[in-house]
């Protein structure tokens, strides 16, 4: 864990000030609040917003470009979390999934495919996002 000393909860209690935040200001005026006005706009707008802004990641991270990776992180984290609030998810709501996939395949895996599948086919699992993405030229 070098380098992350100190961390276990600062990033929590950042990402639930972020969602309290975000709550708050639902109700104020679009005109004046960029949350808002992002909430009134509806969740298709919300999710493209997730998606251009992991897109802006993925760019800034293959650029080699630490600075601007940071601050796009910080957006798509901003993002996810007004998502999140639509969608009625609560940041311990992820807390627990990542605690129950820690258990079940350690901190640093992904949810295997066969179990991403029984998700879906309950009905509990993401929907297609490919009228989200932007268009590709030639597609």
């Amino acid at each position: 864990m070098d380098g992350l000393t100190g961390y276990c909860c600062p990033m929590t209690d950042s990402i639930a000030r972020l969602y309290q935040a975000v709550l708050d200001a639902s109700d104020e005026n679009p005109a004046l609040s960029r949350t808002a006005r992002l909430k009134s706009e509806g969740v298709n707008k919300m999710a493209k917003k997730v998606v251009e802004e992991a897109a802006e990641v993925a760019i800034e991270a293959v650029a080699g470009a630490r600075e601007s990776l940071i601050r796009e992180s910080a957006d798509l984290l901003y993002n996810l979390v007004v998502l999140w609030s639509a969608a009625d998810v609560k940041p311990q709501d992820v807390y627990d999934e990542m605690d129950r996939r820690e258990r079940l395949y350690g901190i640093a895996q992904k949810l295997p495919k066969s179990e991403q599948a029984a998700f879906a086919q309950a009905g509990r699992g993401p929907k297609k996002l490919a009228s989200l993405a932007p268009a590709r030229p030639g597609k």
